[in-house]
């Protein structure tokens, strides 16, 4: 079991515990706006691997170092470095791997969006299952005023978030909206002060974990595989998923406590 006062300084990232050792934060810490480097994609997935084998974590929260940015996307050096499109390509597949992997966990993951969220850092975001954000917070997808599209999801993940329009013209402007617009359009579900967003995201943490980690398990399963399919093959995820809760100790307990008028002793099976 990790201590819970562990501070693990990596060269791009600190790890912390809360909570016993069942929350993670996960800060960048990359000076002065968190640029996104294959050096650092390497490192937090290497984290985020971590964080999904280890038995005690329950949920994931990721964070900028600073008050500057939670990423100011990926440094214009590795843009420039690519000579060809298949360099880009192989640059692009590297990214999507990482933010896969991270809409692909069970557990939930938080973005604690503490400043400026460009480029790739809002499709890092994107990639989250949560995302609360400073209201000093700006957020872009600035790609167009360089010259090329977003390659890390945005394209994707955007218009699935807050509509097809209003993602274009996020896009195809390269404007950045502030955390009371992103609040509006869905791109965001809370907004708190600056000093408030890790503590913000560390009580939504603790609720989560307080569940049934095997229903939140299913929930993410059946909304994760349901979007990707016709709704009545989505459907049918859902009923074996619910079927699996039906089969499980956590409904009997669940039910239980209800009854019993007391908290629910989970066992996640």
């Amino acid at each position: 079991m990790p201590d819970p006062q562990l501070a693990v300084k990596n060269k791009f990232s600190e790890r912390q515990y809360h909570n016993g050792g069942e929350i993670w934060v996960l800060t960048i810490d990359h000076p002065p706006l968190n640029l996104l480097t294959r050096s650092v994609f390497e490192e937090l997935e290497s984290q985020i691997g971590e964080f999904e084998k280890d038995a005690l974590s329950k949920v994931l929260i990721i964070s900028g170092k600073g008050t500057r940015a939670f990423s100011g996307g990926v440094a214009i050096e590795e843009i420039m470095s690519i000579d060809n499109g298949e360099e880009g390509v192989r640059l692009g597949r590297k990214a999507h791997s990482f933010f896969n992997k991270i809409e692909s966990l069970d557990k939930p993951v938080i973005a604690a969006i503490n400043a400026l969220c460009m480029g790739g850092g809002n499709e890092l975001a994107l990639a989250c299952h949560f995302r609360i954000a400073s209201e000093t917070a700006k957020f872009s997808q600035p790609e167009i005023s360089l010259g090329f599209i977003p390659g890390f999801g945005a394209t994707q993940r955007l218009p699935r978030l807050v509509g097809l329009s209003t993602a274009r013209k996020m896009m195809m402007t390269g404007e950045s909206i502030g955390a009371s617009e992103a609040l509006r359009i869905g791109l965001v579900d809370v907004v708190v002060g600056q000093e408030e967003v890790l503590k913000a995201a560390i009580t939504l943490a603790k609720k989560l974990a307080d569940k049934s980690q095997l229903v939140i398990r299913m929930i993410q399963i059946a909304t994760r595989e349901g979007l990707s399919r016709p709704l009545n093959e989505a459907l049918e995820i859902e009923l074996e998923c619910f079927k699996k809760t039906c089969e499980s100790e956590d409904m009997k307990e669940g039910l239980r406590a209800f009854k019993e008028k007391r908290k629910p002793n989970f066992k996640n099976r």
